[in-house]
């Protein structure tokens, strides 16, 4: 479902190759979470797979569709939730999510069932009809999670969804991204909690300085080092070598 080809990216203002010839395919069906140090590449990564920015050289393809040959055919078939929820905040929640609908092309009546849910879910009915710029962040993540699944996508990226959400609303999309996963779907996320990658994500890559250091099942990663913790793994992968004297393990 999701298909990267030797992408790389180079932004102009410092010549940083943010993305190195990445190679990396996730599969129907498969929970996968991509992990990295501050400024690994892990958002220009996605801003990639959904569009926002384009390759330099390599070739994106999402459920099908090649991003720079059917942009718009791929993005109708994902699901994006970004890093922050900067949201047009006079727009009550009811008002954000109906505009959400009407982009993606939702008919009444999924777009009512598909609300009525996930506003009981996470608990935003009494809420719904206020401006969204009286939400605390936390409702303000939930929306933006509500409105990016409203046309109930095959494709889910999340850009670290967890941040700002209460345990109970956490637990919630948590057991969303696997029930979408056990239909067939695909789910991409990033995250900083390496226990959440651990224990909930079928693979996982390991991004540092733009290049994948790593990817596979945590068994896999762990390379015959038995009962090694994925924090173990991932300090290893991502270690400077500066900070060893110059040498590299």
């Amino acid at each position: 479902m999701i298909d990267l080809q030797h992408v790389t990216k180079t932004y102009a203002k410092n010549g940083k190759k943010a993305v190195d010839d990445l190679t990396l395919t996730v599969e129907g069906g498969e929970l996968f979470g991509f992990i990295g140090p501050n400024g690994a590449g892990k958002t220009t990564t996605i801003k990639l797979m959904t569009g926002i920015l384009k390759a330099d050289a390599g070739s994106v393809t999402m459920a099908g569709h090649r991003i720079d040959q059917d942009r718009i055919a791929a993005q109708r078939l994902i699901g994006f939730v970004p890093d922050g929820n900067d949201l047009y905040d006079r727009l009550t929640g009811m008002e954000y999510l109906n505009f959400m609908a009407d982009i993606y092309q939702v008919d009444a009546a999924r777009r009512k069932a598909h609300i009525e849910k996930y506003l009981d879910l996470f608990d935003l009915e009494e809420a719904i009809g206020n401006q969204v710029r009286s939400y605390s962040k936390g409702m303000k993540q939930k929306l933006v999670v509500i409105g990016a699944l409203i046309h109930n996508p095959p494709v889910w990226i999340l850009d670290e969804p967890l941040g700002g959400l209460d345990p109970r609303a956490a637990h919630l999309l948590k057991e969303e991204m696997i029930r979408h996963c056990r239909e067939g779907n695909t789910v991409f996320f990033s995250t900083h909690v390496l226990e959440v990658a651990e224990k909930l994500c079928t693979r996982i890559g390991v991004i540092d300085h733009g290049s994948l250091k790593a990817q596979g099942t945590l068994e896999e990663l762990r390379s015959g080092e038995k009962g090694a913790s994925l924090e173990q793994l991932f300090l290893e992968l991502t270690e400077d070598p500066e900070d060893n004297g110059g040498e590299g393990k």
